[in-house]
């Protein structure tokens, strides 16, 4: 957007103190801070790769920032032969991707942090003229200059990038403290959140990788009878057997979704193949659907009732714990209902230590799209052991699966501190926008 757009402030509309909500104690008298264009506080890099002397290409991911393409992709998008007119990128430098998503609304500006590397000549590439620039680094992952790319991008751009040129984008206004050391207290700040967070995720991802550890040693692999660890009071309980699914429980596939033949009788929520993950049921926004009254039996779910993806990811599955009395399941959804004592976590669990192996993919038909019929699920082996050691399995692995969510949450209340500390730390966007 160029200036000539902007109107001045009058005396009837006057214009608001630039000032963040939460400031730290020793800044608070150093007064409002102010709007400068990008340009006078960066330059545009425009080094082109001659000759190709560089060849690691680099990409600007909304959700990982700057990373190599190579790693990003699992291949190289851009060869050797047409670099010659991508942008050399140094470290340091700050990358906009026009690209839009769900993440980045109006693309991802992302500081470098990985190296030297070369980048699509799409890509919008500056340096700080100040070094000490980490600031911005947390200001770009705000909403605060999100308005000013709407507004300055060109109509009739492509559904999926921004269209917005060069002297517009290096006129986006940024804000600016009266004091360096604020911008260097706030950038602090984050970044020590930030290091809490990367910490936390690394405790969540180790438990993960713990129980998927302990999984394939609680049961027995492929061709064996015993499990590589077992508690001590099994020991000595002899060999495990295995039974089909089918002889022991009831499968049954959802009712069928047809909303246009389906307009009588009650309206009642409905599980769908996204609500199941695994070991737990999402019943925040569920569909509904019309089910009549020969229905509710037959397409109804009871706590202890294991429900399975036949669809989307097959083979996901989680214990139904009953706490919506009237939900019922649709095609999506395969119900497996025990006619013997069993413990439906066992279910899970083995379904989930079997997850990306071959037994478990050799449970799927189709060719692009993978499902999972009840005729095949009926055939699968799983352990049927005494109900004490199946007891023993499941309250050990929900132990750690209940320790996981715990150290989950704590994960998202982390995020949400700092997102509430940016949004208090930053003076606000539509003052920035104004």
């Amino acid at each position: 957007m160029s200036s000539k757009t902007k109107t001045n402030a009058t005396k009837e509309e006057p214009t608001l103190a630039l000032v963040p909500e939460l400031r730290f104690p020793k800044f608070r008298g150093d007064g409002d801070w102010k709007l400068i264009p990008l340009k006078d506080l960066a330059d545009r890099g425009k080094k082109k790769n001659r000759d190709e002397k560089i060849e690691r290409v680099l990409t600007n991911s909304a959700e990982f920032g700057v990373v190599d393409q190579r790693d990003f992709f699992d291949k190289d998008i851009a060869t050797q032969g047409k670099l010659e007119s991508y942008i050399v990128v140094e470290l340091g430098d700050y990358v906009y991707n026009p690209r839009i998503s769900a993440a980045a609304p109006v693309g991802p500006i992302s500081k470098n942090n990985i190296g030297t590397g070369v980048m699509s000549p799409l890509y919008t590439v500056f340096r700080f003229k100040n070094q000490e620039n980490g600031f911005y680094q947390h200001y770009f992952k705000t909403t605060g200059w999100h308005t000013y790319m709407r507004q300055a991008s060109s109509t009739g751009a492509r559904h999926d990038r921004m269209a917005i040129g060069g002297d517009d984008f290096m006129a986006m206004p940024l804000p600016v403290a009266p004091s360096p050391a604020e911008q260097r207290k706030i950038a602090e700040c984050l970044s020590s959140v930030d290091e809490l967070i990367a910490a936390q995720a690394r405790k969540v991802d180790a438990l993960k990788t713990h129980k998927k550890g302990l999984m394939q040693q609680l049961f027995p692999l492929a061709g064996e009878t015993q499990p590589r660890l077992r508690f001590p009071e099994f020991q000595g309980a002899g060999e495990w057997e295995e039974v089909a699914l089918g002889d022991i429980a009831e499968i049954k596939l959802g009712k069928m979704l047809d909303k246009q033949k389906n307009t009588t009788g009650r309206l009642l929520p409905y599980l769908n193949n996204l609500a199941v993950r695994w070991n737990e049921v999402d019943t925040s926004k569920l569909p509904e659907m019309f089910f009549n009254d020969g229905e509710f039996d037959r397409f109804g779910l009871k706590q202890g009732d294991v429900v399975v993806c036949e669809g989307g990811e097959p083979g996901r599955a989680a214990v139904w714990d009953g706490r919506l009395p009237d939900l019922k399941f649709q095609k999506a959804v395969h119900r497996v209902r025990f006619n013997v004592p069993f413990e439906p976590c066992l279910l899970v669990f083995h379904l989930q230590n079997l997850a990306g192996t071959t037994q478990f993919e050799m449970l799927f038909t189709g060719g692009g799209i993978k499902h999972l019929t009840r005729e095949t699920f009926a055939e699968l082996e799983i352990p049927h052991i005494p109900p004490a050691e199946q007891q023993r399995i499941a309250s050990c692995l929900c132990s750690l699966d209940a320790l996981i969510a715990a150290e989950a949450q704590k994960l998202g209340a982390l995020k949400s501190l700092k997102k509430g500390l940016m949004q208090q730390l930053f003076p606000a966007p539509e003052v920035v926008e104004a």
